[in-house]
C-alpha cells in the first residue's frame, strides 16, 4: 500500500515544470502580449470612433460567427466564441437592436429561435472587416511576405494552443 502510495506521488525530476529559459521566454511573450492587446484596444477605438458602420470588438465577433456559419442559436454562438451564454444573450440583444441581427424561428425546432445576420448586418460586417484588414495590410506594409506569412502562422498555432489549453484541466 504504500508504494502504490509512494509511487501515485508527484515526483520532482519527472515532473513537468518548464525550462528556466522556456519561463524566461514565456515572460517576454506574455509582457508582448500585454502590450499587443493594449495597443490592439487603442488602435481598434481610434478607428471605431470614425467608422461609418462601427461595431464593438465583442460584438463584431457574434456577428462575423453569424456571417461565416449562417443561422446559430445563442447557446451556439456562445461556444463557438468561447463565450459565456448570459454575456453573449446581452450583446446580442445590442445587435439586435441596431438592427444587423434578428431572431428567427428554428426550422429544426419552432419552439426554439436562431439568431440570423439582417441584410444591415452583413453590410456592416463587410465595412468592417474590409477596413481591418486594410488596416492590417497597411501595418505591415514594409515586412517581407514571408515574415507576415510567418505572423500567421505562428499566431495560429499560438490559437489553437491556447484552444486546447483552455480544454484541459489545468
Amino acid at each position: 500500500m504504500a508504494d502504490a502510495q509512494r509511487a501515485a506521488e508527484p515526483n520532482p525530476t519527472d515532473s513537468d515544470a518548464p525550462d528556466p529559459a522556456d519561463l524566461r521566454t514565456a515572460d517576454q511573450l506574455g509582457l508582448q502580449l500585454v502590450r499587443f492587446l493594449r495597443l490592439s484596444n487603442h488602435a481598434k477605438q481610434h478607428f471605431t470612433s470614425k467608422a461609418k458602420h462601427a461595431i464593438e470588438r465583442s460584438n463584431y465577433a457574434l456577428l462575423a460567427t453569424l456571417v461565416h456559419t449562417g443561422p446559430l442559436r445563442a447557446n451556439a454562438l456562445a461556444e463557438a466564441i468561447h463565450s459565456d451564454p448570459s454575456t453573449v444573450s446581452r450583446q446580442v440583444g445590442a445587435l439586435v437592436g441596431q438592427g444587423l441581427v434578428e431572431r428567427q424561428t428554428d426550422p429544426d425546432d419552432g419552439r426554439a429561435c436562431v439568431l440570423v445576420p439582417t441584410e444591415e448586418g452583413v453590410r456592416a460586417f463587410r465595412a468592417n472587416h474590409d477596413r481591418r484588414t486594410r488596416q492590417i495590410a497597411r501595418m505591415l506594409a514594409e515586412w517581407s511576405e514571408d515574415d507576415r506569412r510567418t505572423l500567421v502562422h505562428l499566431l495560429t498555432r499560438l490559437n489553437t494552443e491556447i484552444e486546447k489549453f483552455q480544454g484541459e484541466d489545468r
